[in-house]
């Protein structure tokens, strides 16, 4: 298959490129590069696994029309590409986030319906943020249900900018024909990652960690709010398992059905460092959704998909995976 991934040289976009490569795909990348890295294309013997000069776009999907060319040349498009970062960013950059997602996400929707005739499936990639505030603001957690989506109410403009782009990949859908694919992650961890300023919170710890006690270990909040953890391994099983049999379902989420605290997360990371670390919480920061968790009986029935990564044993190879980058 001839194959885009927007958003190719993040850790979700990398590691699919990789596996789909190794499948026999054709692959093309669009990335801008702002969290994602060439070198995160490379394989064990430090050469890209797609020919860059004909194979890999730099270029900023919120300006209209630049995909069309490219969308031309492929049968599916599986749009990762969005910005995000960790909850300080989001929360700092709200207005300005949520204008760069709709327009990322409009636009290459957008290409894609001008190419309606050759493409064989779109897969957007949403998230949990966009289920309503009000069934993640309270610790008693019961696992999210796909039809729970509206009425709509996210608590950021992240989870309203990825929804909104979900929306209008429905409409793509039915009034162009092209068969779609609506998977919402829940929290996605793994490497390669950023875990600089604008990490996420698992990277954002273990940075913490290894660098104890030049940098000190402190968590934002009071470390009760929980989060559905999800390894990028299983999240790309999940693409691959949608791109064989997930068009034309609807929305399917996918995540464990377990709600694990940012306080155990914390504790794992300081354990497996083997630090005697002092775990701080600065409850003045921000915390996001109080807790949340996946209730994906849907991912189970129509794609065949289950998350088989143990939270341990990938909280272990991030670390490791970071630390050698700490240490060059």
């Amino acid at each position: 298959m001839k194959i885009l991934v927007t958003g190719g040289a993040g850790m979700i976009g990398s590691n699919l490129v990789k596996r789909l490569v190794a499948e026999g795909n054709e692959l093309f990348v669009i990335d801008n590069l702002w969290r994602g890295k060439l070198e995160y294309l490379n394989d064990e013997k430090k050469e890209p696994v797609i020919p860059l000069d004909t194979h890999f776009f730099n270029l900023d999907l919120r300006i209209p029309d630049v995909a069309d060319e490219i969308l031309s040349k492929v049968e599916y498009v599986v749009h990762l590409a969005d910005i995000v970062a960790g909850i300080n960013y989001v929360f700092n950059n709200q207005g300005e986030l949520f204008r760069e997602n709709i327009l990322i996400n409009s636009n290459t929707i957008t290409s894609a319906r001008k190419n309606a005739d050759t493409l064989k499936g779109f897969i957007y990639a949403g998230t949990a943020c966009s289920f309503p505030l009000t069934r993640q603001n309270s610790l008693n957690v019961i696992p999210l249900r796909e039809d729970e989506l509206y009425p709509a109410l996210p608590e950021s403009a992240y989870g309203w900018s990825k929804l909104m782009g979900q929306y209008e990949t429905g409409l793509m859908e039915k009034e162009t024909g092209i068969p779609t694919c609506n998977l919402m992650f829940h929290n996605v961890y793994g490497s390669p990652c950023d875990f600089g300023e604008r990490s996420q919170v698992i990277p954002a710890l273990i940075r913490k960690a290894i660098k104890y006690p030049e940098e000190p270990f402190i968590v934002w909040g009071s470390g009760e709010q929980g989060r559905a953890f999800i390894h990028v391994d299983d999240v790309i099983n999940g693409i691959c398992f949608a791109l064989e049999k997930g068009f034309g379902k609807g929305v399917t989420q996918l995540g464990p059905s377990v709600c694990t605290s940012i306080k155990e997360i914390a504790e794992t990371v300081v354990a497996i460092s083997g630090k005697d670390i002092e775990i701080q919480y600065d409850t003045s920061k921000p915390e996001g959704d109080k807790a949340r968790s996946a209730d994906y009986s849907k991912a189970k029935s129509v794609l065949g998909w289950e998350p088989e990564v143990k939270l341990i044993d990938g909280l272990r190879m991030q670390y490791d995976w970071i630390q050698k980058q700490i240490n060059g």
